[in-house]
């Protein structure tokens, strides 16, 4: 199956060129204002319209931030201490998932350290809203023919213009799938069920870290890196540590429940 030709451009204005990468990215945080104001109402917590659009600002900050330093330190360390100025130039591509998450995370605790906010209760909300920007996300990395899997005689692999003559898995598909829609099913069941503070945000952090797990076993290794200990990529190492500990949390936080 041949990659389909898509333009990463989807509007360009004389000099101005708008890519369908970066319209995920806005999707995905406009997005999660109507999901966190809704949490927020639903469960009682004073954020006004406002203070959403703040707290958005500045967990979008955290994920710029974070996300463009994990992938220099985690995928690509040695290019950038030759060209440091390199590590700035975001608009060339290289964010770090881990790196945008432990961003996100920050931002959101000075700020609501700031508001006198629970924070578990912010983090269980904002959350959730997770799959939504994690879908449109590996969409634009589908759109871009970047990220993709590794070779496969499957019927629906797809030969990638920057993969080489041989049909690969659409990983970024699988990612979209599983962290998307699968990931966000299973927050909002567990939403419903009224867990303890913080369990939400623990089910993203071991779902996220399972799905991510497993798609990396089709998904090309970095090409910079390769396959560490002998058979992980540095997206395996990374996010098999998040499914134990998002698993301990949520088992602690249940029996801690049970306990009261």
């Amino acid at each position: 199956m041949q990659f389909p030709t898509i333009d990463p451009v989807f509007l360009q204005i004389g000099p101005l060129a708008f890519r369908w990468y970066g319209l995920m990215y806005i999707i995905g945080f406009v997005s999660s204002y109507f999901i966190i104001y809704a949490g927020a109402l639903r469960r009682n917590i004073p954020l006004s319209r406002d203070d959403v659009a703040d707290l958005i600002f500045s967990v979008a900050l955290g994920i710029i931030l974070g996300g463009r330093l994990g992938y220099v330190l985690f995928y690509n360390l040695s290019f950038y201490l030759e060209h440091p100025l390199k590590a700035i130039a975001i608009w060339e591509g290289g964010m770090s998932f881990h790196g945008g998450t432990s961003g996100a995370i920050l931002a959101g605790w000075l700020y609501v350290r700031k508001k006198r906010l629970p924070f578990l209760r912010i983090l269980d909300i904002g959350f959730l809203a997770g799959p939504v920007g994690l879908f449109f996300g590996r969409i634009g990395n589908f759109i871009n023919g970047e990220l993709y899997g590794r070779s496969t005689q499957l019927p629906w692999g797809m030969v990638f213009p920057g993969g080489g003559p041989v049909p690969r898995h659409p990983s970024q598909l699988y990612e979209a799938f599983l962290e998307g829609p699968v990931l966000l099913l299973i927050l909002w069941l567990t939403s419903r069920k009224n867990p303890p503070d913080g369990v939400v945000f623990w089910t993203f952090i071991a779902g996220y870290g399972l799905f991510r797990s497993s798609v990396e076993l089709f998904r090309e290794p970095d090409a910079q890196i390769g396959l560490l200990l002998g058979s992980l990529s540095m997206g395996q190492l990374l996010s098999l540590p998040m499914f134990l500990l998002g698993a301990f949390m949520i088992l602690r936080s249940m029996k801690n429940k049970v306990k009261r």
